[in-house]
């Protein structure tokens, strides 16, 4: 464990910029590693970009085809010995509370190499994932190497909204998605998680570009400071609503669902002001959930916006999707959400949370064929566990 709290030391003292020279450098004094590479997932999850000085000088490799893509698809060590017997590469995944951000590649000579380092290995990834979301606030390396090819300004600003891509914890586990990734309108979602409950809203401004992405940034904002002002769920859309109104005076609006879970009870308040909608998966039956369909948010000034509740249940699954989804339509014109929603969270249901988004998307697209793609769309999955009389997931 010595030479684990070197390693640890030494990212801690690192330079933002120098976290992978400092980790390369500690790796190979203290297991003998002759390369370490590492790569961030690209916005839109398909390929592992290498983390270097000048972005894209490397070759990506895919997620779906690569070494790394196994250990980033599994979230578990992948370890491919050189055929001559002389190394062996190790591929970790990196990531932070349940959000996947990439893999750590480490090539050891086999005389060094042994199965009981793969959790140290496994740890030293862990605390080199936190110490690169502390470094994000300094330097720009990690987010350029998330990206394959530049952002419209749109995307950037919807991108740097999200508080992630994925969270976990042991009463819950969810993860969302956007696409196109590269050129993103109005549609985000953003959650917040504390001892007692986890807040999730999923966002729809109207409108292209940077009018909506200005649009719902302005939303969520005021979503975020009535929320951190302890309003509750109905006065955090009316906060919103009256920002977004005293803006723009009625001739744009943003639809948002919020929703507010008991990790105690499982109890769930909703806010439905507009078009995202939710669908549960339970046993074998896929169902929408019907909302009272409340007015957007900033079409006009002081709408009342009152709660519902309904229960969650340990085993559930939920998918909430904005309008560029569910309104989707094939090249016969059948919208996605009458019958190939349903099939697309059956066929997913093994799956984790955090690849559900990503996977129903892909799946959407090839449903749409050659059919124009005229909206952004957008996925957020959620597994509930529940909460045992120790706080921990039933059944661990």
């Amino acid at each position: 464990m010595n030479r684990l709290a070197a390693v640890e030391r030494a990212l801690r003292a690192a330079p933002p910029h120098a976290l992978l020279d400092i980790v390369a450098a500690a790796l190979a004094e203290q297991y003998g590693a002759a390369r370490v590479e590492l790569r961030m997932a690209d916005y839109a999850m398909r390929s592992l970009q290498a983390v270097e000085p000048v972005p894209l000088t490397t070759e990506p490799v895919m997620i779906h085809d690569s070494p790394q893509g196994r250990a980033f698809g599994s979230q578990e060590p992948y370890v491919v010995p050189d055929p001559h017997g002389h190394t062996v590469d190790v591929h970790l995944p990196v990531t932070i509370r349940g959000d996947r951000t990439g893999v750590l590649s480490v090539t050891m000579p086999e005389g060094r190499y042994a199965q009981a380092l793969l959790p140290e290995l496994r740890h030293v990834c862990e605390v080199l994932g936190h110490e690169i979301l502390v470094a994000e606030r300094d330097t720009d390396l990690y987010v350029l190497a998330r990206r394959a090819t530049r952002l419209t300004l749109a995307a950037e600003m919807q991108w740097q909204l999200l508080p992630g891509r994925a969270c976990s914890r042991p009463e819950f586990s969810l993860g969302g998605h956007l696409e196109p990734a590269y050129a993103i309108f109005g549609d985000n979602f953003d959650w917040s998680v504390s001892a007692d409950h986890l807040t999730l809203t999923v966002t729809n401004g109207m409108g292209e570009g940077i009018e909506a992405a200005l649009l719902t940034n302005l939303a969520v904002n005021a979503m975020r400071n009535a929320r951190r002002a302890g309003l509750d769920l109905s006065d955090q859309a009316r906060l919103a609503d009256q920002a977004v109104y005293a803006q723009y005076s009625g001739n744009a609006h943003v639809s948002v669902l919020l929703l507010r879970f008991d990790l105690a009870t499982g109890e769930v308040e909703a806010v439905d002001a507009g078009s995202p909608r939710m669908w549960r998966l339970r046993g074998k039956n896929v169902d929408a959930l019907p909302f009272d369909a409340q007015l957007p948010l900033g079409m006009f000034e002081d709408t009342p916006y009152t709660s519902e509740h309904f229960q969650v249940r340990p085993g559930d699954r939920f998918l909430i999707g904005s309008d560029g989804v569910y309104d989707a339509t094939s090249s016969a014109g059948e919208k996605y959400s009458e019958r190939a929603l349903a099939r697309a969270l059956m066929a997913t249901r093994l799956l984790p949370p955090a690849q559900v988004p990503g996977a129903v998307l892909r799946e959407l697209a090839s449903y749409r064929g050659k059919s124009p793609v005229d909206d952004d769309a957008l996925v957020v999955c959620l597994d509930w566990y529940g909460r045992t009389g120790d706080g921990s997931r039933p059944g661990t």
